[in-house]
C-alpha cells in the first residue's frame, strides 16, 4: 500500500482489572463518596497498587468522613481481585494512606463566590463524525473490545478468564481523513493455568473480537493477535504496579487530538484538568452533532485561582461550515467556561465519577455523562 494514499491510527484500551485503571476506579470511588455526603468537598486523591499493597495519598478538605478501607476494598472486590491467585486479595492486601487537607494557598483561590480554578492548565475537547458517538473510530473499537472482554468474564461462561486485559486497534484512513479498513486488532486477556493457548484464542476470536469488529472491512493483510506472547497468567497488581492517571489516551481520544497533560480521576470538579476537559468535549461534540464541522477541537487554558479561562480556541481542521471566528462566537454564547458555570451546567457535583474511570470518559451513554449530551445549540 502506498503510504501517500493515507495514514494509520492506533488506539488502545484496557479492562477494569488493569492496574492503572484499578487505581483510577479507587480514586474516583473515594471522590464519589466524599461528594455524595458533602458536595463542596475538595478532593485530589492518587492511588498506587503493587503486589499485595494499596496506597492512597492526596489532599481532602471535607465536612464528611469516609471509611477508606471499605471503599478501597469494595472496588478491588468488585473488579474481581478476590485472591492472590488472580492478582490481589481484596480482603488481605495491605492498605496504606497519607491524606491531608488542601493547601490553604490553593484554597484561597478556589473558595468564594467566584470559584477560581484549582490549578493552572491546558485542556482540550475533541469530536468527529466517524462514529455514532462522535469519537475517533480506533479508540471507539478498542473500548468496545475491552468492555466485551470484561462482560464475557463477568458472565461466568468462562471460568478461566481473569480481570486484567488490554486491547488495541489500528485503522487505516484515506487522505481525506475517512476510515478505510482495520489493519490490526490485539486482545490480551489474563487467564488461569488450565486453558490452552489455542482454545483461548479460538474462544476470544468468536466471543469477543468478531462480535465487535466483524462487520468492519479488514485490510487484505490484516492481523489479529490474541495474547501475542502465548501466556498471560500472572496479571493485575501482582504483575504490574498501577498508578492513578497513567492512561490518559485511554481516558480521552486514543491519541487523536491534543492533550494538555492533566489526568482526571480522583479530582473534584474545581480541578479544571477534569471539568474544563469535559466542557470542551461538550462544546466540540455539539458543534459536530449540529453539522457545523466534521472534526472539531476546543481548547482552553486557566490560571490558578482565576474563574475564567486565560485562552480559548476552536479548530475545525478545515472542516467547518462557518469561519472559525464565527464558531468561536457560538461556543462562547452557548457554553459557560467559568469554573462555577461548568460545574452547574454539567451538574458535576452529582455525577458518579467511578462510571467514567474505565472505558473512556468520552463517547459514553447515559444520564451520568452530562458532557455527552447534544442539547446545547438550537
Amino acid at each position: 500500500m502506498n503510504v501517500m494514499d493515507g495514514y494509520s491510527v492506533t488506539s488502545e484500551s484496557v479492562t477494569e482489572g488493569h492496574p492503572d485503571k484499578l487505581c483510577d476506579q479507587i480514586s474516583d470511588a473515594l471522590l464519589d463518596e466524599y461528594l455524595s455526603c458533602d458536595g463542596s468537598s475538595r478532593v485530589a486523591l492518587e492511588t498506587m497498587v503493587s503486589r499485595g499493597v494499596v496506597m492512597v495519598a492526596g489532599e481532602v478538605t471535607s465536612r464528611t468522613k469516609v471509611d477508606l478501607g471499605s471503599v478501597v476494598r469494595g472496588v478491588i472486590r468488585d473488579v474481581g481481585y478476590t485472591g492472590d491467585a488472580v492478582g490481589m486479595d481484596c480482603d488481605n492486601c495491605l492498605l496504606l494512606t497519607n491524606i491531608h487537607v488542601q493547601s490553604p494557598d490553593i484554597a484561597r483561590g478556589v473558595d468564594g463566590e467566584d470559584t477560581g480554578a484549582g490549578d493552572q492548565g491546558i485542556m482540550y475537547g475533541y469530536a468527529c463524525n466517524e462514529t455514532e458517538n462522535l469519537m475517533p473510530l480506533p479508540i471507539d473499537l478498542a473500548h468496545r473490545l475491552a468492555r466485551r472482554l470484561a462482560e464475557f468474564r463477568r458472565s461466568g461462561e468462562l471460568d478461566w478468564l481473569r480481570p486484567d486485559g488490554k486491547t488495541q486497534v489500528t485503522v487505516r484512513y484515506d487522505s481525506r481523513h475517512k476510515p478505510l479498513c482495520i489493519e490490526s486488532v490485539i486482545v490480551s486477556a489474563q487467564h488461569s493455568e488450565e486453558v490452552g493457548t489455542e482454545e483461548l484464542r479460538a474462544v476470544l476470536l468468536e466471543g469477543v473480537i468478531l462480535p465487535v469488529v466483524g462487520d468492519f472491512p479488514f485490510a487484505r493483510d490484516a492481523r489479529i493477535h490474541v495474547n501475542p506472547t502465548g501466556r498471560f497468567v500472572l496479571g493485575g497488581p501482582a504483575a504490574d504496579t498501577g498508578l492513578t492517571g497513567r492512561k490518559l489516551m485511554v481516558d480521552t481520544y486514543g491519541g487523536v487530538g491534543r492533550h494538555g497533560g492533566g489526568a482526571f480521576s480522583g479530582k473534584d470538579p474545581t480541578k479544571v484538568d477534569r471539568s474544563a476537559a469535559y466542557m470542551c468535549r461538550y462544546a466540540a461534540k455539539n458543534l459536530v452533532s449540529n453539522g457545523l464541522a466534521d472534526r472539531c477541537e476546543v481548547s482552553v487554558a486557566y490560571a490558578i485561582g482565576r474563574p475564567e479561562p486565560e485562552a480559548f480556541g476552536v479548530n475545525t481542521f478545515g472542516t467547518g461550515r462557518q469561519p472559525e471566528e464565527v464558531l468561536t462566537g457560538i461556543v462562547a454564547k452557548f457554553f459557560p467556561f467559568s469554573v462555577r458555570g461548568i460545574i452547574e451546567r454539567l451538574s458535576l457535583r452529582s455525577v458518579r465519577y467511578r462510571d467514567a474511570a474505565v472505558y473512556g470518559h468520552f463517547g459514553r451513554e447515559g444520564g451520568n455523562f452530562t458532557w455527552e449530551r447534544t442539547d446545547a445549540i438550537g
